[in-house]
């Protein structure tokens, strides 16, 4: 595999060294910040060059930020985030594309493109993303690396740019599961636990079966790793939820509540700023987060809640759900249009994957578990909402 520097590797807006405040639990190990993600004296610039001049500079570090710093790891920089984050391919057509080192040829997934990249080059051991709908856990089954989201709110967003709140989280991308779950303990202040309570691991079979065949093949020694080592079951998340429940329920669910949120949350930027925008983030604003319905906002509130309610349930006792993080290998550098965005097979797949958290609010970590020639493939473990300890312990076990 290649070797890239900081400036080969296209991960980061602005590379710098910030000192650790004290020793800690995080000694030696150095990391990245998504570049929506405050620094004392930076820009956040939020993956698009008019939000940058039209924003001042960050007073204070995100809580997030301290929390490591105070444990002992040094902070190497700001990575390069898709564009106002609305996206899953890791494209910025401002900022370029971080590198994928693991399939050079392929996007990096976003929208924490950067911090994967960062991670995947071995330039940081493990870097902060955000994660509203994949975009911690995407680019790091592209790339190769372990992937985070918490449980919603587990983690502090304060100094973090606001994009949908009811699903926004801080992430993290990291080389190694036990430098994982290690940096999950402190940010959530929840112990490293070396129980592992689980009492079987469900692959979902209609998440697999909406995925291509090579990622279905790529996990197939990862699946007869999990039978020889646990209790694995299936199941179909329909089943679960007891809902008329498929990947469109998923897709339309999420994106309605999430471009409802987002246009609450930019769309006086937006209008009032009228910033110059990418193709794909002009579309994502113009067609979904302006144009969506806001009329059925307490109807699909009231589908998440009940699915939520559902999916831990089930989940409560320490049980497992295991899935494909992606639908599909990483699609080549270039091809996603906002045509094919709207009308191809790949995005909405990944979104509804995605949106199996994000909904539930329940964490889910992507393992580097498969590989299609050479091209990396994660696979997914989630638990119930708060077991995020569990989930780190179990996912170091496989």
């Amino acid at each position: 595999m290649q070797v890239y520097d900081f400036e080969s590797s296209y991960a980061f807006m602005k590379p710098f060294q910030i000192q650790p405040y004290q020793s800690g639990r995080l000694d030696g190990l150095s990391f990245a910040v998504k570049d929506l993600i405050d620094i004392a004296g930076e820009i956040t610039g939020f993956g698009n060059p008019s939000w940058a001049e039209t924003h001042p500079k960050a007073v204070i570090n995100a809580v997030c930020v301290d929390q490591l710093l105070s444990e002992g790891a040094a902070c190497r920089g700001k990575t390069v985030s898709d564009e106002l984050a609305y996206s899953l391919i890791g494209e910025n057509p401002f900022y370029g594309t971080p590198v994928n080192p693991k399939a050079p040829d392929r996007v990096p997934g976003g929208s924490s493109s950067g911090s994967a990249s960062a991670v995947a080059c071995s330039l940081v051991d493990f870097a902060l993303g955000t994660d509203t709908g994949g975009s911690v856990r995407v680019p790091a089954s592209n790339c190769g690396i372990w992937g985070y989201r918490p449980s919603h709110g587990r983690i502090s967003v304060a100094g973090v740019s606001a994009f949908a709140p009811s699903f926004d989280t801080i992430g993290v991308l990291a080389r190694e599961g036990k430098q994982l779950e290690k940096v999950i303990a402190i940010l959530t202040g929840m112990p490293i636990t070396q129980e592992t309570v689980s009492t079987s691991i469900f692959l979902l079979e209609d998440i697999f079966a909406i995925c291509d065949p090579e990622v279905q093949q790529a996990l197939l020694p990862a699946v007869e790793r999990l039978q020889a080592k646990f209790s694995v079951k299936r199941i179909s998340l329909q089943k679960i939820a007891g809902l008329p429940l498929d990947f469109n329920w998923l897709l339309e669910t999420y994106v309605l509540l999430q471009s409802t949120e987002i246009w609450s949350c930019l769309g006086s930027w937006i209008e009032g700023a009228q910033p110059v925008l990418g193709e794909i983030a002009e579309n994502n604003f113009t067609e979904l987060a302006k144009g969506a319905d806001r009329l059925t906002i307490q109807r699909f509130v009231e589908k998440r809640e009940k699915f939520a309610a559902e999916l831990n349930t089930f989940l409560s006792s320490g049980n497992l759900l295991c899935f494909p993080t992606v639908p599909a290998l990483p699609p080549k550098r270039g091809t996603i249009t906002k045509h094919a965005r709207a009308g191809g097979i790949y995005y909405p797949r990944a979104l509804a994957i995605g949106a199996i958290s994000g909904l539930s609010r329940a964490p889910q970590i992507s393992i580097p578990l498969g590989e299609s020639n050479g091209i990396p493939v994660g696979l997914s473990l989630l638990a119930a909402y708060g077991q995020d300890s569990l989930l780190a312990a179990m996912s170091c076990r496989i």
